[in-house]
């Protein structure tokens, strides 16, 4: 069974929670919260990318810094981003200085302009592979799923790239895709009544 922790003010977390002192926060107001605005899914498949081979609290230490780079991520602006932007970024000591990631970012964004013009939203094209209930199983035990291998290889034949099954996955649980938190988790019975209400993008 998946721990949990308890925090300073008595509440039951996600084990996870322990592992840094900025991970209560993000816990408690984000992670696993259902998102259907297009420029946050944006960000949040940006920064999944930059965490390849890295830490989370690597890049949530990071993200002012990566707002500020990549112009909120307005996937519009980002799209209009030339070598000289890149060459920019790579100076930037405040994000991560990796040129494939870089590049991959400001590809996505063109991607992602596309996307809108083909799908509607963004929002519209993630919230389709949400998947059933019964494929994840106990909480925080898959870093892959059929759904976010599927998802994975429809982005990759749209020309997405760093958008792996087990980047997919991790997208999918912060974006509420899926309800991941603990069985025992303060949040988890929450999260279960924001997705119930929640309206899916169309």
């Amino acid at each position: 069974m998946t721990k949990t922790t308890i925090g300073s003010d008595g509440k039951c977390r996600c084990a996870w929670c322990d592992t840094a002192p900025d991970f209560d926060v993000y816990h408690d107001t984000e992670w696993g919260f259902p998102v259907a605005d297009d420029q946050r899914l944006f960000e949040k498949i940006c920064l999944e990318g930059f965490q390849s081979g890295l830490s989370w609290r690597t890049i949530l230490t990071k993200r002012e810094n990566f707002r500020a780079a990549f112009a909120d991520f307005d996937f519009h602006k980002v799209a209009k981003f030339t070598d000289q932007d890149v060459e920019r970024l790579l100076q930037n000591t405040g994000i991560i200085r990796h040129r494939g990631k870089i590049e991959a970012a400001i590809n996505n964004a063109k991607r992602a302009c596309e996307m809108i013009e083909q799908e509607g939203s963004l929002a519209a094209y993630f919230w389709r592979f949400e998947p059933d209930e019964n494929e994840v199983g106990v909480p925080q035990t898959m870093s892959t799923s059929p759904t976010s291998v599927a998802l994975s290889k429809d982005l990759k034949k749209r020309g997405w790239k760093f958008v792996g099954p087990t980047t997919m996955f991790a997208f999918m649980q912060a974006m509420g895709l899926i309800n991941d938190h603990a069985e025992g988790c303060f949040l988890r019975p929450e999260i279960d009544e924001m997705r119930r209400s929640f309206i899916r993008p169309t």
